[in-house]
């Protein structure tokens, strides 16, 4: 198990200007992810576990408004329990994508999951993706924790850049980019053909260098004294991120 909400994590601490900057002649890439646990202050990230999360990701997938959380993922809302459980024995078996369930730490349900994906080790390039996020996480501050354990994953493991790509039809999946701290790097017209339809893909990253001022701000924003007694946050993620 390993706690990626420590602000005193190497990833900070070490300088990725040595590894970016010119010919990177001492690079030998960098290894896959591992399937462990990454410990948050109000989610974990749990390897994904057909037995342990199926029913609750059965719920969060089918709860209100599955269709609009489904639109721009490869496949469609499970129509029944064992149609999904087929999904997530599939899911569970892959590398990459690598599944995590993202658990509440308050309740222990599994109320989203997310993939690191595309990993290419000889790069050190990495993508999160896949991401359902269910209407109990949604737009909350465990949501925010779920990506930063992610990209603080893969900064930790000397990964030097992080993706993040979507339709760019789907509008709040790029605000949720900006938000980050995501970098917008350009548009791969008629990239795919998903569920029958063209997609254009948004391409966003964030590199090594640029990752300890936005742990940082994201350390900063996810502290508990951010939050009021309903779990209101008194400061925008923004205002953390925001170059000074």
């Amino acid at each position: 198990m390993t706690d990626r909400t420590d602000p005193a994590n190497p990833a900070e601490a070490s300088d990725p200007a040595e590894v970016t900057a010119g010919s990177l002649r001492g690079w030998t890439g960098v290894e896959s992810p591992r399937r462990e646990t990454i410990s948050g202050t109000y989610v974990d990230l749990v390897p994904l576990d057909p037995a342990a999360h199926g029913d609750d990701l059965f719920a969060a997938s089918t709860a209100e408004g599955a269709d609009e959380r489904f639109a721009y993922l490869p496949e469609t809302p499970p129509r029944d329990r064992g149609e999904f459980g087929a999904w997530l024995e599939s899911a569970a078996a892959s590398a990459d994508p690598l599944f995590f369930a993202v658990v509440d730490r308050a309740t222990g349900r599994a109320e989203g999951r997310q993939a690191l994906m595309r990993v290419d080790t000889a790069n050190g390039v990495i993508e999160i993706g896949n991401i359902l996020w269910g209407p109990a996480l949604s737009r909350t501050r465990g949501a925010t924790e779920a990506f930063f354990l992610a990209a603080d994953l893969a900064f930790a493991a000397g990964y030097r850049r992080f993706e993040w790509k979507c339709n760019d039809d789907n509008v709040p999946s790029k605000r949720a980019a900006a938000r980050f701290g995501f970098t917008h790097e350009g548009l791969f017209r008629q990239h795919m053909v998903v569920k029958g339809v063209n997609r254009d893909t948004a391409w966003f990253a964030i590199i090594d260098s640029e990752w300890p001022a936005l742990r940082r701000g994201f350390t900063r924003w996810l502290a508990p004294e951010n939050f009021d007694d309903e779990g209101r946050q008194l400061r925008r993620l923004e205002e953390f991120l925001r170059p000074s």
